[in-house]
């Protein structure tokens, strides 16, 4: 087993990284540390390099298709990380979570719609309903002792209106909560009752710390899974977002037949070449790597949590139960929000996600990306204590 070198540090100017190369475009300056979109600043598994290079060397790069060996692997890395198997037809593909969301909003939803999503949560959650003329519906988490909790008499409430489908992010950004067995039985119980559909988005279902356990919603029953679309993809776990492949697991042929059409409707095709080679490779060899990753990550976690109760003990930091985001909360400083973020840009240097970002809720916290060289953390908790203090 090779052992990789995550504290390596690996400049990633002039290859048009949105994180390091639009802080002054989202900021308003250059000159901060980038802490904010969720991508890691490691490089992916050896096999997944390895792969490229071997495809990339071929020369050709005409037109292609997802082979079966692909859809093996997904079903293989399912199977292996939650116990869940799939049927190999149930696998669909797309460049991403976002544009998938987008196409099953559009395939199984009308104009006007309600779609019903849990504040604070993941920003394209808003978007995507709004672009595509549907109505939002929000049923905020509840805090709950700095761990987020589900209001289920309010999410039945608003079930009882009539919404056709529910938004749900699990692990839960930008939380970091893992849902329990429990509550995912609730959620698909009130769902299915209400004839309510469940699109889940589980990208980041493989950045779960131990003791707590990823569990697709889809999998704990013939009725869920008939309601059901999960949303999945490499990119968030192996660091290759850039390459843009992401799968569509959607047991129910008649839900599935009606986003095929929407891709076609769009005139989507494939993926592209070297994205269907990274997805099969990481797949398929990136486990000792994503355990090693992952116990980097959380003793980053760790680190940081403990820096910030000792150095600011007035910023709370959230359980993390899974991802490599830090959802920091800062109302005990008691800041507006405009102020909260100068003060991070202009005094720290150090650029962080806004709270006020993900919805109702967010007001007052900011998301931190740990995922990075122990040495940038460190330069990142300092900065962090500089803006605060």
């Amino acid at each position: 087993m090779r052992k990789y070198d995550f504290h390596k540090a690996i400049n990633r100017y002039e290859t048009a990284s949105v994180k390091w190369e639009l802080t002054k475009d989202v900021f308003g300056s250059s000159d901060v540390l980038p802490m904010w979109v969720a991508d890691m600043d490691f490089e992916p598994p050896e096999e997944v390099q390895n792969a490229i290079s071997k495809r990339a060397s071929h020369e050709v790069f005409g037109y292609t298709f997802v082979p079966p060996s692909a859809s093996e692997a997904v079903q293989l890395w399912q199977k292996s990380q939650s116990g869940w198997e799939i049927g190999r037809s149930w696998v669909l593909y797309s460049p991403g979570v976002v544009p998938s969301i987008s196409i099953a909003i559009q395939a199984v939803t009308s104009p006007g719609d309600k779609i019903m999503l849990q504040s604070p949560v993941y920003t394209p959650f808003f978007e995507m309903i709004e672009k595509n003329g549907r109505m939002a519906v929000n049923s905020p988490l509840e805090l709950v002792e700095q761990r987020y909790e589900i209001d289920f008499q309010r999410f039945e409430e608003e079930l009882k209106k009539g919404i056709k489908l529910f938004l749900l992010c699990n692990p839960h950004n930008p939380g970091g909560r893992v849902w329990t067995k429990d509550e995912l039985l609730k959620i698909g119980e009130l769902c299915a009752k209400y004839g309510c559909l469940i699109l889940s988005d589980e990208i980041h279902s493989d950045l779960v710390f131990s003791p707590h356990i990823h569990i697709p919603i889809a999998s704990l029953s013939t009725e869920f899974r008939d309601i059901s679309i999960t949303c999945i993809a490499p990119s968030k776990t192996f660091n290759i977002a850039g390459l843009q492949s992401s799968a569509v697991i959607i047991p129910n042929e008649q839900l599935r037949e009606k986003f095929k059409a929407v891709q076609a409707q769009q005139g989507f095709f494939t993926l592209n070449i070297f994205g269907i080679t990274a997805l099969e490779a990481a797949y398929r060899h990136g486990r000792d790597w994503l355990d090693q990753l992952l116990s980097y990550l959380q003793e980053n976690y760790e680190i940081a949590r403990s820096f910030i109760e000792r150095e600011l003990p007035s910023v709370k930091v959230m359980d993390l139960e899974a991802t490599y985001l830090m959802w920091l909360d800062c109302r005990n400083l008691s800041l507006p929000d405009k102020e909260l973020n100068a003060l991070l840009i202009e005094k720290g240097r150090i650029a962080l996600e806004p709270g006020t970002k993900y919805g109702p809720g967010g007001e007052g916290f900011v998301r931190m990306n740990i995922a990075c060289p122990r040495e940038t953390l460190e330069e990142g908790l300092k900065r962090l204590k500089l803006a605060f203090s």
